[in-house]
C-alpha cells in the first residue's frame, strides 16, 4: 500500500495541472470505490470549476476546485495518478477522469478497487479531511505528544502500533520497518519495555526516515540507497546492509516484518 511518500509522488503528478479549468468529467460510479458519493451530480459537478490546490495528509489525499469542490482520493493497495497531454490515449482502469482545457486529463487508476473516491462541496473542509492527525515533520508533532501516545498503549506491540494511522500518519509497512531498524529496536518488542532514552532515539528516527522518504521516493520515486533496509527487505534471504547477516522476514500483528536479530538488539 502506498505510504507517505508515495502518496507525496501521486500528489505532485496532479499538481502541474493546477489553474486549469475542468471542461468534461467520466466515472465508472458503479465500481465500489464510489461507494461512499452521496451526491447524484458527481462528478459532472466539477464541469467548470477550476483545479486550485493539491493536498496531502498523511496517506490521504484532497485536491480542491474553484474553492468549494472537495475531492478526496485515497490510494488504496493499487491507486495510482496520471497526467495525460493526449485525450486520445486510453488508459486502463481509469475509473475517473477530468478532462481539463489544453487537451489533459486527470485520471485516476485503480485496478485491484481498494482505493476510495470522496467528496463534498462547502467552503468549509469536509471532516474526512479537517480531522486527519497532523503530519509527522511538522512542528505540531513532538516528541511529547508521542511519547503520551506510547505510554496509552503499554501492551502494543511497537510495529504494529507504528501502522497505526491516527498516531502516526504515512507510516505503512516498510516505513515501519526502516525505522525500526534504525533504532535498532526489535519489532515485536512491547511499547511499555521502550525506555526514555530509547523512546527519543525512535522519535528522531521517525522524523528522519519521513523527511528521507520524501526527498528521495516523492522526488520521482528515486530508488533508495543500499544503505537504507528498503533495498533488502523484499525478499526472503535479504543481507542486513550494517552487519552483513541474514535478515528475518516473520507476520507480527498480521503484517511481514523485516528486520535484522543481529542489528535490532533492543528487546
Amino acid at each position: 500500500m502506498p505510504e507517505l511518500a508515495e502518496v507525496e509522488y501521486f500528489k505532485r503528478v496532479w499538481e502541474p495541472a493546477e489553474g486549469s479549468k475542468v471542461i468534461g468529467a467520466s466515472a465508472n460510479l458503479d465500481k465500489r470505490i464510489f461507494r461512499d458519493i452521496d451526491n447524484d451530480e458527481f462528478p459532472n459537478c466539477l464541469i467548470g470549476t477550476h483545479f486550485e490546490q493539491s493536498l496531502r495528509s498523511g496517506k490521504q489525499l484532497c485536491f480542491l476546485f474553484s474553492s468549494t469542490h472537495w475531492l478526496g482520493l485515497h490510494m488504496g493497495m493499487t491507486g495510482r495518478l496520471k497526467l495525460s497531454d493526449d485525450r486520445s490515449e486510453d488508459f486502463k482502469y481509469d475509473y475517473l477522469t477530468l478532462f481539463l482545457e489544453g487537451h489533459r486529463r486527470l485520471v485516476f487508476q485503480d485496478p485491484r478497487l481498494f482505493g476510495k473516491v470522496l467528496y463534498h462541496n462547502s467552503r468549509k473542509a469536509p471532516k474526512w479531511w479537517s480531522c486527519l492527525p497532523g503530519e509527522l515533520t511538522s512542528d505540531s508533532f513532538t516528541y511529547e505528544q508521542m511519547d503520551a501516545y506510547l505510554s496509552r498503549r503499554p501492551k502494543s506491540v511497537i510495529k504494529s502500533l507504528l501502522l497505526d494511522q491516527g498516531g502516526f500518519p504515512g507510516i505503512g509497512n516498510w516505513m515501519a520497518d526502516e525505522i525500526l531498524w534504525r533504532s535498532r529496536i526489535a519489532p515485536f518488542v512491547r511499547v511499555g519495555d521502550i525506555g526514555t532514552q530509547k523512546r527519543k532515539e525512535l522519535f528522531q528516527k521517525i522524523k528522519e526516515v519521513c523527511f528521507d522518504a520524501l526527498a528521495v521516493i516523492a522526488d520521482g520515486w528515486k530508488r533508495p540507497p543500499n544503505e537504507w533496509l528498503f533495498n533488502h527487505r523484499w525478499k526472503d534471504k535479504g543481507i542486513c546492509p550494517k552487519t552483513n547477516k541474514e535478515l528475518v522476514r516473520e507476520k507480527i500483528g498480521g503484517r511481514t516484518a523485516c528486520w535484522s536479530p543481529t542489528w535490532q538488539t533492543y528487546r
